[in-house]
């Protein structure tokens, strides 16, 4: 394919250090009623998407195309993204709607004593938040029917620029099933239990490249609850129209340098095009996979070794390079393409020549710079505690207190977009997918006096009582909606 769509669905994490404020449970949801009652940025879901994740009243989508919504499994907030063509709108929308967020922490008085946090590892308990991206795929092709497998190698090793860097280690071990009596106290936390397992510390590790890749423990796997895979193939509304579906993509970390962001965006829509077009080998398989994950993680001295399925011996980028070549036939077509190409290429040879120099860009050098900057001010070790508080406070969404918007406003992070094209992001959706329309239909209800009746998916919307509009194709900005009569809807 060569004109594609992408969404990142992140779940955060919630901090409250006043205990008289409520638990994070309440705080979320105070959030979320005040950005959809008050501040009026979208449409509340009236119906249950899911009588378990999200029912009634959990979140909706918004005026800029996205939907935010409180996630039912911790409970925790979650937001994706509208539908984007292209990276910087993708990076513009998700930014916005953490300023959204942030915005109504400040609005409600709770900015002082609560936090959000995109971070994708709980250091303490054990947990883990996701960051799931989704590709526009063809149901019937030859990547969901063939050449999925191929796509794995490039996954596991562009952690190299695409992680977040993680202090510390966990180990996981084998648990007890869960007791009946605990099933049915619980029965969202135990729904999909196919592998239930232990946490631990592991003291034995500094810092990594990933905050997930000890938590990873298949590379597909359809149910995913307490089975984390690399890949979940999924097959529902979100893109499955018209002979589409969406990949769903498990392992993956909030970034929070735009550049890493977009670059780990931008190479992974071309590797997915490059098995797509039989372009990759299956000499690029891995012997292990999993287990190349966390050692290309935890790899201290970089060199980041891996066995290949027929014995070799490569490093991560030099496979990087391997997915880099085989996309390179795509060069020209557009812009945006030449411009990961351009960077991707670039990235790979200065982290041969010198990875610690690339804290403008990668997440994860940052990350670790500004550890050794707070070790040798306060004369500790990486076994401080104090580290996994700096290691939190890099994901902090408030720019006011976030460690990575300090390192930025220092002009120690390259950009690719401007605080004005978040601030546009925040009401406007992308202008060449479905989500234009969609925010338009979400404008069109939200000026309707009185109790309007609605229903919004993706897909999907219906404006009142009778009227419905089909929104299939998401490619099409669907400008001039119309319902299932043909009508126009905006008259």
């Amino acid at each position: 394919m060569d004109k594609r769509v992408f969404g990142v669905e992140t779940e955060f994490g919630c901090l409250v250090a006043d205990e008289s404020l409520g638990q994070p449970e309440q705080v979320v949801e105070e959030i979320k009623d005040h950005l959809f009652y008050d501040k009026k940025i979208g449409l509340i879901d009236h119906h249950a998407r899911d009588d378990v994740f999200e029912p009634a009243e959990s979140g909706g989508f918004l005026l800029n195309g996205a939907r935010l919504y409180v996630d039912a499994v911790g409970p925790h907030l979650e937001y994706a993204t509208a539908e984007c063509q292209s990276l910087k709108d993708l990076v513009a929308n998700d930014r916005a709607g953490q300023r959204l967020i942030v915005q109504a922490l400040h609005e409600l008085g709770l900015a002082e004593d609560c936090a959000i946090y995109n971070n994708s590892v709980d250091h303490f308990g054990g947990h883990t938040f996701g960051c799931h991206e989704n590709y526009l795929v063809r149901a019937e092709g030859e990547l969901m029917n063939g050449t999925l497998h191929l796509l794995i190698p490039f996954l596991v090793t562009r952690q190299v620029y695409a992680g977040v860097g993680r202090v510390g280690g966990h180990v996981l071990f084998e648990g007890d099933a869960p007791t009946y009596e605990q099933l049915s106290q619980n029965p969202i936390d135990y729904i999909w239990v196919s592998h239930v397992y232990g946490v631990a510390p592991d003291p034995s590790v500094k810092f990594q490249l990933s905050q997930r890749a000890d938590h990873i423990l298949r590379t597909i796997a359809s149910k995913v609850r307490f089975n984390r895979a690399i890949v979940n193939p999924k097959w529902e509304t979100m893109y499955s129209q018209n002979g589409m579906t969406r990949l769903h993509l498990l392992f993956g970390e909030a970034n929070q340098n735009e550049y890493a962001y977009a670059l780990k965006i931008g190479t992974t829509s071309l590797a997915i095009r490059a098995c797509e077009s039989g372009l990759i080998s299956p000499d690029f398989l891995l012997a292990q996979p999993l287990m190349a994950l966390r050692d290309i993680s935890r790899d201290d001295s970089f060199q980041w070794l891996i066995e290949l399925q027929d014995g070799s011996i490569v490093s991560a980028l030099d496979l990087q390079s391997r997915y880099l070549e085989a996309c390179q036939t795509f060069r020209g077509e557009s812009d945006q393409t030449d411009w990961t190409l351009t960077e991707w290429e670039t990235t790979l040879n200065d982290l041969r020549t010198d990875p610690m120099q690339m804290g403008d860009r990668l997440d994860w050098v940052a990350k670790r710079l500004i550890c050794e900057e707070y070790m040798a001010s306060e004369k500790i070790g990486w076994e401080d505690d104090a580290l996994q508080s700096v290691d939190l406070e890099y994901h902090n969404i408030d720019p006011a207190a976030s460690l990575f918007y300090g390192w930025q406003e220092m002009g120690r992070s390259k950009r690719l977009i401007r605080d004005l094209d978040i601030m546009i992001a925040q009401a406007d959706a992308p202008k060449d997918t479905r989500a234009h329309g969609r925010s338009k239909l979400v404008e069109h209800v939200l000026k309707r006096k009185g109790a309007p009746i609605y229903a919004f998916d993706w897909s999907s919307v219906q404006v009142d009582r009778q009227r419905i509009v089909q929104l299939p194709e998401p490619l099409d900005p669907y400008s001039q909606p119309v319902d299932q009569w043909g009508q126009p809807i905006f008259g």
